[in-house]
């Protein structure tokens, strides 16, 4: 058992000589060193939200299964006149494409 060095406060005697400051830098540095392998993940490249046709969901796109095309739904509605947003488009692709 170590005894207190005289001269000193009764917690700070029983520390090295660099005292607790020296001891708050050594557990610093060892934190430090361990939370380095602690790298944040990371995010997935913009566009690798591909679905089973290839359309890219966080770009808008969807698969229109009457246009056999990935799709913008307000795109859609627009060339092709459909009213009422994303329902009409919804039904527009889900339809027969005439002739087949």
């Amino acid at each position: 058992m170590l005894a207190p060095m005289s001269g000193h406060t009764r917690i700070q005697g029983w520390f090295p000589a660099a005292g607790l400051p020296g001891l708050a830098a050594g557990i610093a540095s060892v934190l430090a060193l361990g939370l380095a392998g602690c790298a944040p993940p990371q995010s997935p490249m913009p566009g690798a939200d591909r679905d089973a046709h290839g359309c890219i969901g966080s770009a808008g796109y969807r698969w229109c299964e009457r246009e056999r095309a990935c799709v913008r739904p307000w795109e859609l509605a627009q060339a092709r006149g459909l009213p009422g947003g994303a329902e009409s488009v919804e039904q527009w692709c889900a339809s027969q494409r005439r002739g087949h």
